[in-house]
């Protein structure tokens, strides 16, 4: 029984990440860059209707819908050798050209002008699925169409389809370097709410520790936005790799995100990956003998997070779900869930299960690895907060003096008054304030009378 998701890929980071991504799965499928199965790919058992359909021609065909107000990631797509794979009627870009010029309001209300085209296109993909399962959005939250384009969408597909499921890869901007953006905590700001009130569940990846790793891990000195986006595209892969490769549990997104995500604003999660290993990087592939044990602790050091969080002596786990790839012995995995709690590697929230999820999960037959095993962490973890305020800190070092707000007055939902930055902003308080109560005893009171009148 298919359940179908839907890809879409907003602006220039969420385009670059979606071609990565395709590229990746295709290869695990045994798809060949035009979308014909290759001759070797003769074993079965894998899902691919998840994410790709049929053509008449037997051509597999991406259920993806690429979005951009400027067409040159797109144009780059087109002229790549995977050309052929996506669907052309699903391809949209602005005809004005000239991007969102990185305002969130630009690319939002640019939203409105191409909406009746982009809902055909989703219209036309959730009518060519036997049982929709959900959306997945790809979509950087600093710049101007993949934020505000993006936003829109989320708002507008939870109107459209409220039953089926938003799942949005984020990647959150380096706060650590100077940013050639000036309003991007403005952007990231009015995202969040967005991503706070309209997805289902947030995996939040952040340039800064993309970075880290790329030059930890695979030693690249300098690494190409191509070489980070590959990383995200191994944490995608590897995150939807139970639902192409079904087992007995967590087939489906609603049964990963609903054993995640147990209250629903707190729906932001962090992801660690090992062992990695890059194509382009002879000296990554140091890796040793690759047990369970040490997939699964090594899931657990903060530096093999793809999010830069500052955890505090109270942070701790809400859950933990680890994807484990390759040829695993389940007793392996019991032994060593019982080692990560005798050594408490692990801190869990004192007011629910304090345990790891497991998935074990096939290998794709046609990608050859240098490790037997590989493991990706999707955990709740509510360090998660000091990402947000960090935002917080640099959007009202701009919101106190006022700076930069021209550019959004001119738009409609701006003009009568700055509401919505102050209603933004205080959302996203909310948030990080229910992130900071989950690590207290008594959060199942947060929210309810009895809290409100100690």
């Amino acid at each position: 029984m298919p359940r179908e998701i839907i890809t879409l890929q907003a602006g220039q980071c969420g385009n670059q990440i979606g071609s990565e991504f395709w590229r990746q799965i295709c290869a695990e499928h045994g798809i060949s860059r035009d979308g014909t199965l290759e001759d070797f790919a003769t074993e079965g058992g894998d899902r691919k209707d998840v994410f790709f359909y049929q053509a008449d021609d037997e051509h597999y065909i991406p259920r993806a819908i690429l979005l951009d107000l400027e067409p040159r990631v797109i144009n780059n797509i087109r002229d790549s050798p995977y050309a052929n794979l996506y669907n052309p009627e699903n391809i949209l870009t602005s005809n004005e050209g000239g991007g969102a010029g990185n305002i969130w309001a630009h690319g939002y209300s640019q939203g409105e002008t191409v909406y009746e085209d982009i809902i055909d296109m989703v219209d036309r993909e959730a009518d060519g699925s036997d049982s929709l399962e959900g959306f997945m959005l790809l979509h950087s939250i600093a710049g101007g169409t993949g934020s505000g384009l993006g936003s829109f969408l989320l708002e507008r597909l939870n109107d459209r389809y409220p039953k089926k499921l938003i799942q949005t890869y984020s990647v959150f901007p380096n706060s650590e370097e100077v940013s050639d953006i000036v309003v991007q905590p403005y952007n990231s700001m009015l995202t969040l709410k967005r991503l706070t009130c309209n997805a289902d569940s947030v995996v939040v990846l952040d340039n800064a520790a993309l970075a880290r790793i790329a030059t930890d891990r695979l030693h690249i000195a300098n690494p190409s936005f191509e070489q980070t986006n590959q990383l995200v595209s191994t944490v995608m892969s590897a995150s939807t790799t139970t639902l192409r490769y079904p087992g007995y549990m967590n087939n489906d997104l609603v049964g990963i995100v609903s054993s995640l995500i147990p209250t629903p604003r707190c729906h932001f999660l962090t992801t660690a990956y090992t062992p990695f290993s890059s194509e382009q990087v002879d000296r990554a592939k140091t890796i040793r003998k690759t047990t369970v044990l040490d997939v699964m602790r090594r899931l657990l050091q903060p530096k093999n997070r793809m999010v830069s969080t500052v955890p505090s002596k109270r942070s701790c786990y809400i859950s933990v779900l680890d994807i484990i790839q390759g040829e695993v012995d389940p007793t392996d995995v019991h032994k060593s869930l019982l080692r990560i709690r005798e050594r408490r590697l692990a801190q869990f929230i004192p007011w629910g299960p304090a345990s790891i999820q497991v998935a074990l999960s096939k290998k794709s037959p046609y990608v050859q690895t240098p490790h037997r095993v590989s493991g990706l962490m999707l955990a709740n973890h509510t360090s998660i907060a000091s990402l947000f305020q960090r935002t917080c800190d640099q959007f009202d070092r701009l919101r106190k003096r006022n700076a930069f707000l021209e550019q959004y007055r001119k738009h409609p939902m701006f003009s009568d008054g700055l509401e919505e930055f102050d209603d933004s902003r205080q959302i996203v308080q909310d948030l990080i304030e229910e992130y900071q109560a989950c690590e207290t005893p008594d959060y199942a009171k947060y929210g309810t009378k009895d809290q409100m009148e100690e």
